[in-house]
């Protein structure tokens, strides 16, 4: 990601409520971004492949295919910042979220403003990672394979002192990957807790696996995470 939170963003909206579809739309024309808008997930992943989108703003309770559901189908394929909405307010929702691999979360009706300003967190925290390199990991549950430290109990990875961006489901698999070194894993094993925060398909695990092994360090993870078995 290459975009720079001052600079126009391409935004896609997926939102089943035309009135929050047309507020949001218009209000971030107004400043600048470039906008898309969906009314239900289906059409929301058919924008996000053809429009190609810096951020996602997404509803969570569409019908058919919801925010979570399209939350887990992006998550799959890049890393692209994800803002959910919803009418709830439940803690147990916006964590399902988070795990997801979502990177905030805004309960409704918010001000269009203050959705701008979660945008450009959301997209410093993208463009500058470091700035989240404040604190290092926590010494109690923390396994270092050279500069790559995996914080178990916050559930984080660092390399050095930079937090690494990780997704719910990258983090939970590489975790069981690292845990289990040094042996083969068949892909039956690996699926259970896989679903618990994403709906894998058996081709995908080794891709998840691999986009996180890359993002921590591609020569320090290769020796502490085993091939995947059959």
């Amino acid at each position: 990601m290459t975009t720079q939170s001052t600079q126009p963003l391409k935004i896609l909206i997926a939102d089943d409520e035309a009135n929050i579809r047309r507020i949001l739309e218009t209000r971030l024309r107004l400043i600048g971004h470039e906008v898309a808008a969906a009314e239900n997930g289906t059409q929301a992943m058919e924008l996000f492949h053809s429009f190609q989108p810096d951020l996602v703003v997404l509803d969570v309770m569409m019908p058919g295919l919801d925010g979570f559901a399209v939350t887990e189908q992006i998550r799959v394929q890049v890393d692209t910042p994800i803002i959910l909405l919803t009418a709830l307010s439940d803690v147990a929702d916006r964590i399902t979220g988070l795990q997801l691999g979502a990177d905030d979360y805004m309960v409704k009706h918010f001000s269009p403003k203050e959705l701008e300003a979660r945008i450009r967190c959301v997209m410093r925290r993208v463009d500058n990672p470091e700035v989240e390199a404040i604190k290092p990991p926590g010494q109690g549950g923390v396994l270092r394979v050279g500069a790559l430290s995996i914080d178990f109990n916050r559930r984080q990875a660092f390399k050095g002192y930079t937090r690494i961006r990780l997704t719910g489901m990258e983090f939970s698999l590489l975790e069981l990957l690292v845990r289990r070194a040094g042996t083969a894993i068949p892909r039956l094993e690996i699926l259970p807790p896989a679903r618990q925060a994403h709906s894998l398909l058996k081709e995908s695990i080794q891709q998840v696996v691999e986009r996180a092994a890359s993002r921590c360090m591609a020569g320090a993870v290769s020796a502490a995470i085993p091939n995947l078995g059959t």
